[in-house]
Formats: C-alpha cells, sequence, structure tokens
C-alpha cells in the first residue's frame, strides 16, 4: 500500500475539518448541502477527465507526441520551444491543467534526457503555463467551471469570452520562458538530434484514447455538459482497456485526494467566509464593476492566490462579487488562474509538478523560481486583464 504523502494528509486534513465545522454547527447544515449540491457535478467532471488523462498517458499518447515534436522542430530549439509552448497551451486549455502539470511534465522531462539538454526549460514551461494557460475552456480549470455557472455564461460562450485574454497570457508567458530559461547563452547549445520516432505500444488503445480525447473536447465545445461527457469518454476508454490491458485499472487512477482536497476546500473556505473572511475580502477586492474595479480584483486574487491558495482565492472572492459584475468577476478569475506562480502552494498544481519534478531528479532554485514567476505573473495578469477590459 502507498504511503500517505504530504498533500495526501493537508486533503484529509481539510476534509476532516470542514466535517467538524458542520458537526459543531459553525457551518449549518443547510449551507453544507447547498454547498455540495453546487460542486458535485465539478467533481464527477474531475473524476472523470482525470482518468481519462491517466489512461491516455497509459496508452503513450502524451509520449508520442512529445517525440513527434522533437523531430518536427529539426534540431533547433527556437522550433522546440514554439511547439513545446502550443503543445502546453492546448493541454491544458483542452483537458486541464492538472494534467499538464501531472501527466506532461514527466513526457517533457523524458524528452530532455533523451535529447541530452536541460530539463528545467521544458519543466518550466508545463508549470507555468498549466496555469496562465488555463482561461480558455470551462474544463480548463476548476475556478472556471465556478465562474462560467455564476455569469451565466454556456461553455462555447465563455470559451468566445475568454479566447483574447488566453492568447495574452499565453504571449506572454511564451515571452517570459523565452527570456528567463529558453534562450541560448553558449555556443555549440543552439541545435539537438532529432530523435527516432516513437511507436505506441498498442495502437488499438492509442487510436481509441485520441479519438475520446476528440470527442470530450468537441462535446466541451459544443456544449454538451461535463458530467455528461468527461464520463462518458472515460469510461469508453476504460472499456477499452478493461479488453486490452487490465493490468492498466488499478484504483490510483481515481484523483481521491484531489476530489477530497476540493470538497474539504469549499466546506472550510464557506464557514470561515461566515465568520469574517467576506468582510476582510470585500474590503480588498472592492465592487467597482468599471475598468479599474477589473483590475483590483484581478490583482486581489493574485495576491490572494500567492497568499493562500488559488482556489481559496477564489472562493472567497467569488462570494463577495455583486451577482451583476460580470466583467469583475472575471478579473477575479484571471487573477486566481495566472497570478499563482510565484510561490508553490499557490497552485495545487504547481505542488503536484514540484513531486514529479522530484521523481525526476530535477532540482528546483526557488529564489529564481520566485523571481521569474513574479515577473511572468504580473505580466501575464496586465495583458489578460487589459485585454478583457478593452473588449468589455
Amino acid at each position: 500500500m502507498r504511503r500517505l504523502s504530504v498533500l495526501d494528509w493537508i486533503a484529509i486534513g481539510l476534509f476532516l475539518l470542514g466535517l467538524v465545522f458542520l458537526a459543531t454547527g459553525l457551518l449549518p447544515v443547510g449551507q453544507a448541502q447547498a454547498t455540495v449540491a453546487r460542486i458535485a457535478p465539478i467533481l464527477v467532471f474531475l473524476g472523470a477527465v482525470i482518468v481519462l488523462a491517466e489512461l491516455t498517458a497509459e496508452a503513450g499518447v502524451f509520449d508520442v507526441i512529445a517525440v513527434r515534436l522533437t523531430i518536427l522542430a529539426g534540431g533547433s530549439f527556437g522550433a522546440l520551444f514554439v511547439l513545446c509552448v502550443l503543445f502546453a497551451a492546448i493541454t491544458t486549455a483542452t483537458l486541464n491543467l492538472d494534467t499538464t502539470a501531472v501527466l506532461l511534465t514527466p513526457v517533457m522531462l523524458a524528452v530532455a534526457r533523451k535529447l541530452a539538454i536541460p530539463g528545467m526549460p521544458l519543466a518550466m514551461t508545463t508549470v507555468w503555463l498549466a496555469n496562465t494557460a488555463s482561461l480558455l475552456l470551462p474544463v480548463s480549470n476548476l475556478t472556471n467551471l465556478l465562474a462560467m455557472n455564476r455569469v451565466a455564461l454556456s461553455a462555447p460562450e465563455f470559451a468566445a469570452r475568454m479566447a483574447l485574454p488566453e492568447l495574452a497570457s499565453v504571449a506572454a508567458t511564451a515571452g517570459c520562458l523565452w527570456l528567463f530559461y529558453w534562450r541560448r547563452k553558449r555556443r555549440g547549445m543552439d541545435r539537438y538530434e532529432p530523435p527516432a520516432p516513437a511507436r505506441p505500444r498498442d495502437r488499438v488503445l492509442f487510436g481509441v484514447c485520441s479519438a475520446a480525447c476528440v470527442v470530450f473536447v468537441g462535446g466541451v465545445v459544443t456544449g454538451v455538459p461535463l458530467e455528461i461527457v468527461s464520463p462518458v469518454c472515460a469510461a469508453v476508454v476504460a472499456l477499452v482497456f478493461l479488453l486490452r490491458s487490465r493490468s492498466s485499472l488499478r484504483w490510483g487512477l481515481l484523483p481521491w485526494r484531489l476530489l477530497v482536497f476540493v470538497t474539504g476546500l469549499f466546506l472550510v473556505v464557506q464557514t470561515i467566509s461566515d465568520h469574517g473572511l467576506a468582510g476582510i475580502v470585500h474590503a480588498v477586492i472592492g465592487s467597482d464593476p468599471g475598468g479599474p474595479g477589473v483590475f483590483r480584483a484581478a490583482g486581489a486574487g493574485a495576491g490572494l492566490s500567492n497568499l493562500l491558495n488559488n482556489l481559496p482565492a477564489y472562493a472567497a472572492g467569488e462570494a463577495v462579487v455583486p451577482l451583476a459584475n460580470h466583467e469583475q468577476l472575471l478579473g477575479l478569475l484571471i487573477g486566481t488562474n495566472v497570478g499563482p506562480i510565484v510561490v508553490p502552494w499557490a497552485s495545487l498544481a504547481t505542488l503536484l509538478w514540484y513531486e514529479r519534478c522530484q521523481s525526476a531528479g530535477v532540482s528546483v532554485n526557488w529564489r529564481r523560481f520566485l523571481g521569474t514567476g513574479a515577473v511572468t505573473a504580473l505580466a501575464c495578469l496586465v495583458a489578460a486583464t487589459g485585454v478583457l477590459v478593452l473588449q468589455a
């Protein structure tokens, strides 16, 4: 049996704390029921999409794509940079940020070892874009699902509204990645030798998983309910694995930690908000529906995310933003999505990314991580929020 990690204990502790608040009456039963009813479809989606992503990785889809990109780049670091940015951004936008942090990071690091190049530029590409490229679709980030419901947008409407802020954020991230991590400074390091093409172990599994991901993204874009399209696609993939690779199906595929963490987090944040946090957060965010208010909400969301974590920052902020202030809420969303790349605890995706880096033997220079992350977060925040305000 796998030993519980620090993140496991944090998730369990949050859930138990939420139950304590419920048992002692600090959190009324009615409010707890309303909270659970609101997040239940989201939990179904999260569980299903991560199983889909895990089995897609097991089928070798990410590995094959990553190696094909290095071949397509033709040995040029500049071309490889562009392709890796697109790969990480598209993975984040169409599956979700945890897929990029958890599944794409080890693939990228394995590619770096195969090419005999430093792994940190590829690792930073995944961790930054896991956060900053998570604005486009409702599935890209849990906060998007909450915001979409709050502003009463369908999935296609949400994507149309956030497309330009997403592009601005990704462009700002790409510029900072090139400046801080990808730019080659030493002669003799401007080319690499492309590897041989990767072959999937089972072409049927590879094809079914690829098709399931395409159907999933198509369903999201066309407005199929997330709690329907994600379990259906995951179930089809799991059935094919049951027939062709039963040993790959294990209980560890179920993201129990994430589901427990999210449930406990919302119970705890609801309780704390009812007992004073809401007033503090309202004083920080304000209620101005205009451009300055949108920027203020974005900055507050980013600051609170790096102080606490982006999920409680969004939940607490959403509770105090007036219902009619849709632009201000989307500003808060931008802050809590693109801002939490400064400190490791600001985003669960960053913590999961760090676990993968440790497993791969990649050391993180935290002083450089904090400094470059602060510059990048500010650049993405200004770019994405500015576009949001301009197109309002």
